[in-house]
């Protein structure tokens, strides 16, 4: 069974029409779907794209978000040792713009060994295991 872990930036390009990646992550989505690949959702990662839709798209954008990992997501939660190696990761790249989310997204990843399905690069910087079709 093949699995991915999702990035904020996939969910925002889903349900933007007028995203850049629109078009790919729709795409993408539909091979992940056909393939019964499992997408696993960090709670920081959700809680971002919820705020980052609720301002952006409005509401119901993040409603539709919201019961979608609800209903078809698993939801990571992340332990307190995975937060404290999340901000060691990001002292590591002090002349980089990494959040604690991407960090956290990083840690998990590399800890289920499950890539990132994402369109940032710095989980690239991270040297992080990266989901490309």
């Amino acid at each position: 069974m093949s699995r991915v872990v999702a990035d904020t930036g996939i969910f925002y390009a889903l349900l933007d029409n007028k995203d850049s990646y629109h078009q790919r992550a729709q795409s993408e989505m539909q091979k992940i779907v056909d393939a019964n690949t499992t997408i696993y959702v960090p709670f920081p990662v959700f809680l971002e794209t919820y705020s980052l839709l609720l301002y952006r798209l409005g509401f119901l954008a993040a409603k539709e978000f919201t019961e979608y990992c609800l209903d078809c997501v698993e939801l990571l939660n992340p332990t307190q040792e995975d937060y404290l190696q999340a901000k060691e990761k990001v002292m590591q790249y002090p002349d980089q713009t990494i959040t604690l989310v991407d960090a956290t997204t990083a840690v998990l990843s590399a800890k289920m060994n499950i890539p990132i399905w994402t369109y940032d690069y710095h989980f690239d910087v991270m040297a992080s295991l990266v989901w490309r079709e």
